[in-house]
């Protein structure tokens, strides 16, 4: 069974949830504080491929892990970063603005990307990885912007019913997002164990990286602490349920052996946030010690 008819309704419910979560304050919050949204999406959108990029360089990573990589860097935040920039005492009306714009931006930047990456590989790696650009586009704007819309309108035009259900959503996401995560080990178990540690390693040293540049950058625009760390959340912190669906796609790239690394790459990530969370001061004062 492809894993890809999984990941997709989960995928469709989390764009539905953060679709729901969309109203004109998230995104009159470009105009309040465009320096936070721009650091976000430059770290997202620019610092994150780059970083990946050059973490699949230097781990010598085989051209579909290099590939596989790079497009869960491609992707926007994930949706569970609103839930990790609440526990961290992050903005999370900025989260939500990021998340959403970022999944807006990269209908546009993943093939353009991902196109360029393709072709590096078969220039340089000889491996030849055909990217149907149209038919990426075609399923990005059905898989991430269509759910949305519908969450947004819903919202719009039921709004007490659209609180009932982001709430249930927002239970069933992450046990959802973990039966995925079990699905596609067991299918995959043995090619995972045998890269799990290259893969690990580059995941860990990706989120790793990711984290310290967004950190520089917010800290480069003077934001204030909560926004900083919402920032850090939401460049360490991508979708990688869009990555497996983009992989396992046999409109795509058709490969599992592609989406190892994003399931490598999400369960490296929980473990990375979490700690993160639990290193964070107590105290979110501005006036204390300038933590990250």
């Amino acid at each position: 069974m492809n894993t890809v008819w999984i990941v997709l309704p989960v995928l469709i419910a989390l764009m539905f949830q953060l679709g729901i979560e969309l109203d004109r304050q998230a995104f009159a919050g470009v105009a309040r504080r465009p320096a936070a949204v721009v650091a976000g999406l430059l770290g997202q959108l620019a610092l994150l491929p780059l970083i990946a990029f050059g973490v699949g360089l230097a781990f010598r990573l085989p051209p579909v892990y290099f590939l596989g990589l790079l497009l869960v860097a491609c992707c926007p935040g994930g949706s569970s970063s609103n839930v990790f920039s609440m526990l961290a005492k992050g903005d999370v009306a900025l989260s939500v603005t990021l998340t959403a714009l970022s999944s807006l931006i990269t209908l546009f930047t993943i093939p353009l990307v991902m196109g360029f990456a393709a072709r590096f590989v078969a220039v340089h790696a000889g491996a030849a990885i055909e990217l149907p650009v149209g038919k990426l586009l075609v399923q990005n704007i059905v898989l991430l912007f269509l759910p949305m819309l519908c969450g947004a309108l819903f919202r719009h035009w039921r709004p007490r019913a659209a609180r009932r259900v982001h709430e249930l959503l927002g239970r069933v996401a992450f046990p959802a997002l973990m039966l995925l995560a079990a699905v596609f080990f067991v299918q995959y178990a043995s090619t995972i164990l045998e890269n799990l540690g290259v893969l690990g390693l580059a995941a860990g040293a990706l989120i790793l990286l990711a984290m310290a540049g967004g950190s520089l950058l917010a800290r480069l625009f003077r934001l204030r602490r909560a926004v900083r760390r919402t920032i850090v959340i939401e460049v360490g912190m991508q979708n990688a349920a869009q990555a497996i669906a983009v992989a396992t796609s046999p409109l795509i790239f058709d490969s599992g052996e592609m989406a190892v690394p994003a399931i490598v790459y999400a369960l490296v990530m929980n473990v990375v946030l979490l700690s993160y969370l639990k290193l964070l001061p107590k105290c979110t004062d501005e006036t204390a010690s300038d933590g990250a």
